[in-house]
């Protein structure tokens, strides 16, 4: 009898270790212990009532048929107006292609650009995800080191040297996870303009958009028409479960992005892309700022609270919901010592190995997707465990 055997790709992507930590959070949750949950990047906010009501009434009016590969028109011009009126960019909604969430849209950006063998440069630390992407491709990801020293920001100088005639191009992410760190406009241009220059092409994710606390809020399509950017309602929208991304795409790539969409999931959701056309609506958008001005206050209350106990944050953490510690003061194994936090103070949090190579074993990423007077409650348990 034929022995069965997964593709080869399989053993090439590594499982999350923070996996193992959720599993372990859940079932102390089951058994009545009091979780406080700073591993997983979903805050505990949900589509904002509006959205939630224009998903129901599509429902109700049975719009849950297909939609263009590329999107529902009306959710496509709204995308574009957003560009247009706050970040003040000129996008046309045929370069928009909306996708069953970011990950729709990474799949979608790995089948577009990159060839079998080919590579990606990436930074280390980033999200893992974005790699696992490229090896369906038949593709990988080139990680580039970098140092906490500048910010985890990959070193522009050096990009010559980490590209090679396989090189296919460069993916950023701003603001990043794990750090929370936010590129500047001078250095995606500059990355660009060195892209560029070496026959490649730029992607910047841009999925926690919006959700920056400190320096200019922007969108890498006011450089270029030509640098691919990806986005999704998952974040700033909190519309995780709604599962709605989209990809922009320069003119030139309009065609064969259709093609593969229509090939690789159809559609998105349609009931979803209904929704997310309510989340452009002035008094949503207000709501959503009004989130922001919370989850800034978390990361405030979380950054001092840090400082206090003696851990350092060593990216600085403007946008998305992260902080990314340094823990090689208390520990040199950050997987160990974040399971041994959550069994005895029943705090759950992501060590760095699930980013990155270099020095992972240093870092732990915390998320502030939980209210103020849990985080107070987090760092009082992290500090009787650092006493014990």
């Amino acid at each position: 009898m034929k022995k069965h055997k997964l593709a080869e790709r399989v053993g090439q992507i590594a499982p999350f270790q923070v996996m193992a930590i959720l599993a372990r959070a859940k079932e102390l949750a089951s058994q009545g212990e009091d979780v406080i949950h700073l591993e997983i990047g979903e805050p505990d906010f949900v589509a904002v009532e509006g959205v939630a009501d224009a998903g129901v009434l599509a429902i109700q009016q049975g719009k849950t048929g297909y939609t263009s590969a590329t999107g529902l028109p009306e959710l496509k011009c709204a995308i574009s107006d957003y560009y247009r009126t706050r970040y003040q960019v000129e996008v046309s909604p045929e370069r928009i292609i909306v996708t069953p969430g970011a990950s729709g849209a990474l799949l979608l950006m790995a089948s577009l650009m990159v060839n079998p063998a080919e590579d990606v440069l990436m930074p280390d630390p980033c999200y893992p995800c974005n790699r696992h992407f490229l090896i369906q491709a038949g593709a990988k990801a080139k990680l580039v080191e970098t140092d906490a020293c500048n910010g985890f920001e990959m070193d522009l100088g050096a990009l010559a040297d980490n590209w090679s005639d396989s090189t296919a191009g460069l993916w950023l992410a701003s603001p990043s996870n794990p750090t929370g760190a936010v590129l500047s406009k001078a250095y995606i241009s500059e990355a660009w303009e060195k892209v560029r220059e070496l026959g490649g092409h730029l992607l910047v994710d841009e999925i926690y958009q919006g959700l920056v606390y400190e320096g200019e809020d922007y969108s890498a399509l006011s450089i270029d028409d030509d640098i691919f950017v990806i986005n999704s309602f998952s974040k700033y929208f909190a519309m995780t479960g709604w599962r709605l991304g989209w990809l922009v795409v320069p003119e030139w790539a309009i065609e064969g992005a259709t093609k593969l969409a229509q090939n690789l999931y159809i559609s998105a959701p349609s009931v979803s892309q209904h929704a997310a056309v309510r989340a452009f609506s002035p008094d949503v958008l207000a709501e959503c700022e009004v989130r922001r001005q919370t989850m800034n206050a978390r990361r405030l209350i979380l950054l001092e609270g840090l400082q206090e106990i003696g851990l350092p944050v060593v990216a600085p953490a403007h946008g998305a919901f992260y902080v990314y510690v340094d823990v090689s003061g208390v520990t040199q194994d950050a997987m160990a010592w974040c399971l041994a936090l959550l069994e005895k103070e029943k705090v759950a949090l992501t060590p760095g190995a699930d980013f990155g190579i270099k020095d992972a074993h240093k870092y732990v990423r915390f998320a502030y997707t939980c209210d103020g007077p849990r985080l107070q409650e987090a760092l009082a348990r992290i500090t009787r465990f650092m006493v014990s």
